[in-house]
């Protein structure tokens, strides 16, 4: 528990046999229970998973490798079953600090937010942090996500560090949610159409030596469709809730003589 909050961590995992261990023995104690997510992996990830010696941890195997985002809505469907208040979200490649956790975790116990985004681009060693490739990319991705879902504070569009509360998964259509790289993005578009309550909070970048398993000219098509497909409908829905409000907006009344 944290604060009055029963806590899932959900971790979606692909050919990351080498990482994962340190990323499950990181999880705080003050988590209830673990969901990793074998997404298709072959390198063993899965056996390291299901042989790990803490009673919290879950496992689910996706025969096939179904992408990140499938994992995580797989994970999202585990913890309500489990009954979760509250989902935090961690890469199982030990790229998020465990001891930042409480602090995606402090809206939502005070009930201030209902989805929680780690914020990279505001930590004062990013530039020797991230790669400036990284850097560029995640800002214009940004850019647009703003544009597309109406959050236009926020600040790192791409950050996977996320809490999320039980009541706003129960409240979205998890099931359409975009399978792969475009997820976060995609996220952000469907909580602004429930009206959820979205804050950043700073989070340290980090990077090892693994490779990135991005690859640049296969997702940066899709994302952008996805993202002018988004914004198009948030313009649409916010044009027919103006009409629906104001009926007969230019209606004058007419006196004869």
């Amino acid at each position: 528990m944290y604060g009055n909050l029963k806590i899932c961590v959900v971790i979606p995992a692909h050919q990351e046999n080498l990482l994962l261990p340190r990323t499950l023995e990181t999880i705080p104690s003050f988590v209830d229970q673990i969901i990793v997510i074998n997404d298709g992996s072959t390198d063993g990830t899965g056996e390291i998973a299901s042989q790990w010696p803490d009673r919290r941890v879950n496992v689910v195997h996706h025969r096939e490798n179904k992408g990140v985002g499938a994992a995580i809505v797989t994970g999202y469907c585990k913890a309500l079953e489990l009954d979760a208040d509250a989902v935090v979200v961690v890469g199982a490649d030990a790229q998020m600090d465990p001891d930042e956790m409480n602090s995606l975790l402090d809206p939502l116990v005070a009930d201030q937010a209902d989805y929680v985004k780690g914020d990279r681009l505001g930590h004062p060693e990013l530039k020797s942090r991230m790669p400036l490739s990284r850097r560029i990319g995640n800002a214009a991705l940004t850019v647009l996500t703003r544009w597309s879902s109406g959050y236009e504070h926020i600040r790192d569009s791409q950050c996977g560090y996320t809490a999320i509360s039980s009541r706003t998964l129960r409240s979205m259509d998890l099931k359409s949610l975009y399978c792969r790289y475009g997820f976060p993005n995609d996220v952000l578009a469907k909580l602004a159409e429930v009206q959820a309550r979205v804050v950043d909070r700073p989070v340290s970048p980090i990077y090892g030596s693994e490779s990135s398993g991005i690859r640049i000219h296969k997702v940066v098509f899709p994302i952008f469709w996805l993202l002018i497909r988004s914004g198009v409908r948030r313009h649409i829905r916010q044009r027919l809730e103006t009409s629906r409000l104001n009926p007969n907006p230019s209606s004058q009344v007419v006196h004869r003589r």
